[in-house]
């Protein structure tokens, strides 16, 4: 790891002037005091919002995490199916990555993430559920849970579920049936969803239009930046786009928004998907959906004037820079995200150096 800052390379224009605003302002063109750190929002799942997260938190303290909710598989889905409760394995995962790199941090990013081996009931289980799940039926509170739970580990930041309810994601896909490669059929649950080998083709939430948890939707609208992605496309990040209250704090909010595109499609799920496509189908989820810029790793992107295009379709500019690690696995590397972010929030946002 050299910790190089990423050359970004700007593709075609954004949004509008009159959206990008001057340096050294906050939103709504408020003066912001030198050394004050912009407010960040993250939404996404998994492993991909975890990368974000791990990266955003080098650059900000004032940090939420929003996480879906519709974990069916594993430890979460086991623990939801017995209790009732929220799957916490995404929100775990969350909290984890917001520990911080000294001892005190890491001890505890490791106990959360640790998984019983046995030949009993408690195999695969990940402790960070279990505490989770226990302080939620203690306090009757998620969001108080949470907090609690980040405040024991020193996060470096806040973590929300993007509802109170648990969800269901069900999916139409193409040739889910491998003898019935032109058929489409209802594909139901996440864990399935994630692994089809057919052709997704639009996902919903059971119950239809959730409600979305209060918290959530208050910081998004008092962000200064709103990151969506990377992650599993139609399971952890279209699914916030799907929640009724969320959507619209996103659509109204003043805030910038940057989607962070996949280093490479995911098998299953989006097999065969260019950068572009991703984009197409987050626009058929959410036609009325603005961003600001479009960030992808350069060395995934082969075309770029085709992804420009696409994102303008969204008033987007395209942002690329080396952002996946060096030993050539599709994960981002956490120092060259967070350099990226660090780029682009100060040349597209509103906000001034505020270290």
């Amino acid at each position: 790891m050299t910790g190089r800052t990423p050359r970004l390379i700007r593709v075609g224009r954004g949004a509008p002037e009159s959206r990008i605003g001057r340096p050294g302002t906050a939103r709504g063109g408020r003066p912001r005091r030198r050394g004050t750190q912009p407010k960040v929002v993250a939404l996404g799942g998994g492993m991909g919002l975890s990368a974000s997260l791990a990266a955003l938190r080098r650059i900000t303290g004032d940090l939420t995490a929003v996480v879906t909710v519709a974990d069916d598989g594993g430890s979460s889905g086991r623990l939801r199916d017995e209790l009732g409760v929220l799957p916490p394995g995404d929100l775990r995962k969350a909290l984890a990555a917001l520990c911080g790199d000294d001892d005190w941090g890491q001890t505890w990013s490791r106990v959360i993430q640790h998984r019983f081996h046995s030949k009993g009931d408690l195999h695969d289980h990940a402790v960070g559920n279990l505490l989770i799940v226990a302080l939620w039926e203690q306090l009757g509170d998620h969001v108080q849970a949470l907090d609690l739970v980040g405040k024991l580990l020193g996060a470096h930041g806040r973590v929300l579920p993007m509802s109170a309810v648990p969800l269901e994601l069900q999916a139409l896909v193409k040739g889910h049936d491998p003898e019935r490669p032109e058929d489409v059929d209802t594909v139901l649950g996440q864990a399935t969803v994630a692994l089809t080998p057919g052709e997704v083709q639009s996902v919903h939430l059971v119950p239809h239009g959730p409600p979305a948890v209060p918290e959530a939707v208050a910081a998004v609208l008092d962000a200064d930046w709103v990151v969506l992605g990377p992650g599993s496309w139609f399971s952890s990040v279209i699914p916030h786009l799907l929640v009724p209250e969320l959507l619209d704090a996103l659509t109204e909010t003043k805030a910038r928004r940057v989607l962070s595109l996949n280093l490479a499609p995911q098998p299953g799920e989006t097999e065969g998907f260019s950068p572009q496509r991703h984009l197409e189908v987050l626009g058929r989820h959410a036609p009325k959906l603005a961003l600001d810029v479009v960030l992808a790793d350069e060395a995934a992107v082969p075309d770029r004037e085709v992804l420009t295009e696409a994102a303008k379709r969204f008033g987007a500019a395209v942002e690329l820079a080396p952002v996946a690690r060096r030993d050539g696995t599709p994960r981002h590397d956490p120092e060259l995200l967070a350099a990226a972010y660090d780029r682009i929030f100060r040349m597209h946002g509103r906000i001034g150096p505020w270290r």
